[in-house]
This record gives C-alpha cells, sequence and structure tokens, in this order.
C-alpha cells in the first residue's frame, strides 16, 4: 500500500524531474528559492504530524534535499552580456534575471573639490563617442533593464497556466472552560489536534483570462525593445549635436583667434602709419577698440567651448574628472541617398514610434479580454490530500483525499466587468488616435531635416566662395593702408567680413552635418 510518505517521496522526484529540464526562464536563483520553499513546506508538515503514532518520524528525515538540490544544478552556466540594439528593430534578449544587467553602485557624492577636478582630457571621434554613450548612458541602461524586467514577466503570466501546488497544517486546541449544569465525567472538556493538507489547482477554463495575460505580457517585451530603440536613436542624436556644438566652439575659438591675429596686425599697421606722419591718432584707438572687441569674442568662445565639453561629458556618463574635445575636424560627413518620398517611407518602417502605438492597442485589446472574464464562468480542477491525529486520544491518524472540478461564476457584478471593458476600448481609440498624431510628427521631422540638408548644401558652396573673396578684400585693404590710399575704416571692415565669412563657412558645413545626421537619426539609418 501506499503510504503518504511513500506519496511524498514521489511527488518530489517528480518536481525534481520537471525542474531538471532545460528553460530558459528558470535560473539557478530560482530553483535553489524553490528547494528552500519545499524544505519549509515538509518541515511544517512532518512538524505538524510529529504525533501521529502510525508515521515513523525517521523516514522524514530521509527526504534528502541534498539531493534535490544536486539534481537541479544545470550542467553548464552561460551568461552573454546584453548587445547594443540593432537598427531593424531587433533586440538580442537580455540574459538573466538578475545580474547581466546591473548598474554600478555610484550612490556616493565627491566630498572634496579634489575628486571633482578635470584632470584628464581626451580627444574622442563621433563613432567613439557613440560608442561611449550607448555604454554608460543611464536612459539607455534604464531601457535595457526595463526589457530585462518585462521578459521576467511572462514568466509570471505563464505561471497561472501552470498546476498550482500548496499545503495547509494547523494545531489546535479546543474546549469548554466553563462548565454549566451538571458534567458527566467521561467527557473531557478540552481536546487538542493537528491537521496537514496537500492541495493541488488546475484551471482549465478562465474565459480566456490566463491566455490574454500571457500574450499582454509578450507584446510588453515587443514594446519595451522598441523603445530601447528609441532611446537609443534619441541619445544617438543628442550625442551627435553635442558633438556638433562642440565642433562649433572649437572653430569659434579658431576664427576669433585669427580675428585677434588681424586686429593686432592692424593695430601695428595703425601706430607706423602714425609714428610715419601719415596717420592720426583716431585709426590707432579705433585698432585698439578692435582689438578688444576681438579678444572679447576669443573670452566668450572659450567658455562656450568649456560648456560644449561639459555637455559632451553629462550625455556619455564619465568620471567627475574627464573632459573631451572633438577630434574630428569639420567636414561634410558624407550624402543623402534617397529621395525625400522614399525617405518618408523609409522612416515609416522603421521608426518604432509608430510601432509602439500598435503596440499598446494589442496590450489594451488583451486587457479588455481579461476584464470580460470577471463575470464569466472559471473552472478548476482539485485534488486534495489530508491528515489528521488527535493528541488527546490514543486514536490512529486518519487521513482522506478528494478529487473534483470547481465552478466558480460571478455573474452578477454591478457592471464592473462591462466598465473596464469599455474603458479599454478607449483606450484602444486612443492609441490609434496617437498613432495618427505620431506618423506626421515623424513625416514632418523628415520633410524639415530633407529641407535643410538642400539649403545647407547650398550655403556651404555659397560660403565657401565668400570666403575666398573675404581673404581677397582683406588683403587689399590692407595694401591700400600701407600705400596711403585706403583708410583703418576699410580695414576694419574687410575684417569683420572675413570673420563672418569664416562663421558662415563653419555654421554651414554643421547644419549639413546636423541635417544629415536629423535624416539618419529619423529613419533609423546607419551611420
Amino acid at each position: 500500500m501506499l503510504t503518504p510518505i511513500a506519496l511524498i517521496h514521489q511527488l518530489i522526484d517528480r518536481i525534481v524531474e520537471v525542474n531538471s529540464q532545460p528553460s530558459i526562464s528558470y535560473t539557478l536563483a530560482d530553483r535553489h528559492r524553490h528547494a528552500r520553499r519545499f524544505r519549509a513546506i515538509w518541515a511544517t508538515i512532518v512538524l505538524s504530524c510529529s504525533g501521529l503514532g502510525s508515521i515513523s518520524t525517521a523516514r522524514a528525515t530521509s527526504l534528502d534535499f541534498a539531493r534535490i538540490d544536486r539534481d537541479r544544478q544545470p550542467a553548464t552556466t552561460h551568461q552573454s552580456r546584453p548587445t547594443l540594439i540593432a537598427q531593424n528593430n531587433s533586440t538580442t534578449p537580455v540574459s538573466g534575471s538578475n545580474g547581466d544587467l546591473q548598474l554600478p553602485n555610484d550612490l556616493n557624492l565627491p566630498k572634496t573639490g579634489a575628486e571633482v577636478q578635470i584632470t584628464t582630457t581626451r580627444s574622442l571621434t563621433l563613432p567613439e563617442a557613440l560608442e561611449i554613450a550607448f555604454r554608460n548612458n543611464r536612459q539607455v541602461q534604464a531601457a535595457r533593464l526595463t526589457v530585462a524586467r518585462s521578459q521576467v514577466g511572462i514568466a509570471g503570466a505563464q505561471a497561472a497556466q501552470s498546476v498550482q501546488v500548496g499545503v495547509t497544517s494547523t494545531i489546535q486546541n479546543q474546549g469548554s472552560p466553563l462548565i454549566i449544569g451538571d458534567r458527566s465525567p467521561l467527557v473531557n472538556g478540552n481536546s487538542s489536534d493537528v491537521q496537514g493538507t496537500l492541495q493541488a489547482t488546475y484551471n482549465i477554463l478562465s474565459a480566456g483570462r490566463n491566455e490574454s495575460s500571457v500574450r499582454a505580457a509578450q507584446e510588453q517585451v515587443r514594446f519595451d525593445r522598441l523603445d530601447l530603440v528609441r532611446v537609443e536613436q534619441l541619445i544617438r542624436g543628442n550625442v551627435i549635436t553635442a558633438y556638433f556644438d562642440l565642433q562649433a566652439a572649437d572653430s569659434a575659438i579658431i576664427i576669433n583667434q585669427a580675428s585677434v591675429i588681424d586686429a593686432t596686425r592692424s593695430l601695428s599697421d595703425a601706430q607706423l602709419q602714425e609714428r610715419a606722419g601719415v596717420g592720426t591718432k583716431f585709426d590707432i584707438l579705433r585698432a585698439q577698440v578692435q582689438l578688444a572687441t576681438a579678444n572679447q569674442d576669443l573670452t566668450n568662445s572659450q567658455a562656450q567651448q568649456q560648456n560644449a565639453r561639459k555637455n559632451l561629458a553629462q550625455l556619455l556618463v564619465v568620471d567627475n574628472n574627464t573632459q573631451f574635445t572633438a577630434a574630428d575636424p569639420v567636414r561634410e560627413l558624407g550624402t543623402w541617398s534617397y529621395s525625400l518620398d522614399d525617405s518618408i517611407v523609409l522612416a515609416f518602417a522603421n521608426r518604432p514610434e509608430t510601432a509602439q502605438q500598435l503596440s499598446l492597442r494589442r496590450i489594451s485589446q488583451q486587457q479588455q479580454i481579461i476584464a470580460s472574464a470577471a463575470d464569466s464562468a472559471q473552472v478548476n480542477l482539485f485534488a486534495r490530500y489530508g491528515l489528521g491525529k488527535s493528541l488527546s486520544t490514543n486514536s490512529s491518524a486518519q487521513d482522506n483525499y478528494s478529487l473534483g472540478a470547481q465552478l466558480s461564476w460571478n455573474f452578477l457584478d454591478g457592471g464592473a466587468a462591462g466598465a473596464n471593458s469599455n474603458r479599454e476600448i478607449v483606450s484602444q481609440q486612443i492609441f490609434e488616435n496617437q498613432f495618427t498624431t505620431t506618423r506626421n510628427q515623424i513625416r514632418f521631422q523628415v520633410e524639415q531635416a530633407f529641407s535643410n540638408l538642400g539649403s545647407n548644401r547650398k550655403n556651404i558652396a555659397t560660403s565657401t566662395q565668400a570666403l575666398t573673396q573675404a581673404e581677397e578684400s582683406l588683403k587689399l585693404a590692407r595694401l591700400r593702408f600701407q600705400a596711403g590710399v585706403g583708410t583703418q575704416t576699410d580695414v576694419i571692415n574687410a575684417q569683420t567680413a572675413l570673420a563672418t565669412a569664416r562663421g558662415n563657412r563653419i555654421t554651414a558645413i554643421l547644419n549639413y552635418n546636423r541635417a544629415l545626421a536629423t535624416l539618419r537619426v529619423a529613419t533609423v539609418t546607419e551611420q
């Protein structure tokens, strides 16, 4: 005859066999946690049944939990670092659930000035800056952790479709402390007993609730992966913009340094003219004012450069002691080979925002099914096995079992299920409306970047020609002034025009690169 302890042994062996099968979502930490849980369960049963005369406690100690832990050990463990998300909207699933994506513990604030003093300057190219940003930026890290969390949510939703096994154990003493009337000497006023019940339930009819919960969890993973693409593209655009701003600040310093050199030369020419008797004190004063203005512009551009460096370092999330300089020269970064129409279609196909709205709509559809199932019939299969023993008498332990099905149907809930279902229908309409808004925003971004790209391509050619003319004009103005046939005003105006032409050319190139980068980000294409 199959004894209760033998039945427990078979159940343990079956659990070990099931849990030893390979599973992606069942990690080593989960296995240890379940082992500890079963230890507590069976220890409770043994404690509860310690007074049963027909069951030997020595047999209970033969449950080899060490063997269970050994059987649950995986043959091999492999953990892979998460890779950057690909541009085709496919993400490598995050492996593991508890150790692959933990951020460094950086919760301490600097306490001395030496801890935040800039001691290192590093020169970076644009690709290097993007690589550091994808590795360090906290928004990207948070998006990856969100994907990992939603993947764990699938296992939680799937648990409702599995057999649920639980145990209850009670030890109680009951009696009648107040005696009213005569009491028979054969009646004992107090009694103590111990009971334990093992129950297994399995849901066979949930009106679609369990299946929809799994599908909603899977769709949430897809949404979070799309959001990782969106965050990466956002950070890509921000880093590119910050890098171009740093290039603009560096170029402004070079331009203003050249203006200082030109103004210094003009002041020297004016002083020589005054000593030769062909110049005036007025010309010297004007040259001094021009030099002071150039020095002031240089100081302002140096401050802008420091701000641009700090902005880039903030996006790259580096330590407090490092600043960056732009290693790439200011030049055109390529061409755009798509027409406007093809660019719009490409953006619609690759941008994650529109797919996210559709994903939210599908999640809402599953939530609608879950809400509607609240007033539908639910059917569960159950199996119970119980043990009981009176501690007040010498009677033997009594066991019992029951098998059956249970129907539960909350067919009148005051309209709560219908209201929740209607709410999800409205949510779906909101997501459909947002889809249209997002689609129009994407098209506008592409059209605006495409227009800026074309205009700045023309501006590059125009500003290059103007720069050549401004350099020649300053050369002629300076020769005329030295020959005594020109004025200091002509030289100052030529210097101002040259500085403007230099700035216009740099601005045109950087604006072209910005428009090109915006197109690439807007269409989620390779750099």
